[in-house]
């Protein structure tokens, strides 16, 4: 359970909206998204900020796959990319039935390589959504289109899995809903059941993360809420500014970063999660 003494520090301030983080244990630095800003941003204790890509096609999640590339979800191209070991990037999904995605959000890696994503339709006007629903998807490895496991969310953000991928956790950001679902996984790869685990306020559950004890860390307007694995909720790491996403990372897997607004926050936590 993270130190509730501990208090975030601000360690990258002055930006426009900051989403995505993932941390790269090659190479020892965080990323993270500036939507607005089009831009990746690469931040280590050494170096401070940089810029790792821009433009960045308004780049918002980011993760790992099982080879240690970074997948991204793209508002401006409405497709998920993939950044190869020479910089190149590939575009893995960008169409379901022929027809564009809507606004890909947040993604995760599955130990078998599939690539689950959200595709609610927040980077795009209404009149541009070719989708006739927000799906959650999951995209198996080699295939050009994904596969939707769920239609019936209203805007489908963060996303995540228990330590042994039994479980998806699927975040609803939708104002009246706020609310965040687990779904069982079973093994074709469909998703069952969908109950709500867990309401956040004050705010909305945005991003969402599980630690190696089954805890779940999710947004929320006063910082990142704390759930046991039965959804109890335990604690809050208060941050100034409404978090957006959170991550685990650092040299010794002990830190939390987290996405707010403008700025990025880090906190120790008591021990390594080697979070999910």
């Amino acid at each position: 359970m993270p130190d509730q003494s501990n208090t975030p520090i601000e360690i990258a301030d002055g930006l426009q909206f900051t989403e995505g983080p993932v941390w790269l244990d090659n190479g020892g630095f965080l990323l993270f998204s500036d939507i607005p800003a089009d831009t990746i941003y690469r931040w280590s204790a050494d170096r401070g900020l940089e810029v790792w890509r821009h433009p960045s096609q308004q780049a918002n999640g980011n993760t790992l796959d099982l080879e240690g590339r970074v997948v991204t979800c793209e508002h401006g191209s409405r497709s998920v990319t993939r950044t190869e070991s020479d910089g190149r990037v590939t575009t893995l999904t960008s169409t379901y039935r022929g027809k564009k995605l809507n606004s890909p959000n947040d993604l995760v890696v599955s130990r078998d390589g599939a690539i689950w994503f959200t595709d609610p339709p927040y980077g795009i006007e209404p009149q541009q959504m070719e989708q006739p629903a927000s799906y959650v998807f999951r995209l198996d490895p080699g295939a050009a289109e994904p596969v939707p496991v769920a239609d019936d969310f209203s805007r489908p953000n963060g996303l995540c899995f228990s330590p042994d991928e039994q479980f998806l956790y699927i975040a609803d950001s939708d104002p009246e809903i706020h609310h965040i679902r687990r779904f069982h996984v079973r093994p074709d790869g469909s998703l069952t059941s969908g109950d709500v685990f867990a309401t956040i306020a004050p705010g909305i559950p945005d991003g969402i993360r599980v630690d190696a004890a089954g805890r779940l860390f999710s947004s929320a307007a006063d910082g990142v809420h704390i759930f046991a694995p039965h959804g109890k909720l335990l604690g809050k790491l208060r941050t100034p500014k409404p978090a957006s996403n959170c991550a685990f990372g650092g040299p010794a897997h002990n830190t939390l970063f987290i996405t707010a607004v403008t700025s990025v926050w880090a906190v120790d936590l008591d021990a390594p999660v080697n979070g999910l």
